[in-house]
Order: structure tokens, then C-alpha cells, then sequence
């Protein structure tokens, strides 16, 4: 299985991260499948390589929450994840949630 996620490079205390497609049984600096775009957290800048990006989600690539969470802000939409998917978001909290706020 494929997944999309963050690479770590720069320097010390200068973190900026590469969006890779890489196995899931690989290790975070392991030898990825392709680069697809980079995040600069400190800048808050995003490159995304919009047709490898669509590319690997059509091979049944899935993407992380944070790499989702960052393409969703760019132009890539629809990206593979369901809201109900993600962390947190199941329907048992949103009843919690809704007997809370009552």
C-alpha cells in the first residue's frame, strides 16, 4: 500500500518537509516513490505537483491527515480522504459533542 506523507529535511531547528509517495512499511527518511511537492511550515508555503499527485491517488495512494489537511487548503479538493475517515470525526464524538454543547 501507498501512502502520501511528510518527509523531514532542512536543518536543525528549520524543519522543512517533502510530500512523497512512499510504501507504508518504509521508514520516514526511506527511499520514496516520488516526489510530489514540498511544505515550508515556518513560511506556511506549498508546492504541489498537482498530475503526481493524482497520479498516485488513482494507483490507491492514501494520504496522511496532515498531507490532506494541507492539500485541502491548496487546489486539490477532492483528495482521497471521507470526512468520516478522519481522526476524531467519527459519528459517536458528534453525539458527544451534541449532548455537551446542550
Amino acid at each position: 500500500m501507498i501512502k502520501l506523507r511528510l518527509k523531514r529535511c532542512g536543518r536543525k531547528q528549520r524543519a522543512t518537509y517533502r510530500i512523497i509517495a512512499i510504501d507504508v512499511y518504509s521508514r520516514r527518511e526511506g527511499r520514496d516513490l516520488g516526489k510530489i511537492g514540498f511544505y515550508d511550515p515556518k513560511q506556511n508555503q506549498t508546492y504541489s505537483n498537482i498530475p503526481a499527485i493524482l497520479y498516485f491517488l488513482e494507483q490507491g495512494a492514501q494520504p496522511t491527515k496532515i498531507v490532506h489537511d494541507i492539500s485541502s487548503k491548496g487546489s486539490v479538493s477532492n483528495f482521497g480522504l471521507s470526512q468520516g475517515s478522519k481522526k476524531g470525526m467519527d459519528s459517536t464524538n458528534k453525539k458527544k459533542k451534541e449532548v455537551t454543547l446542550k
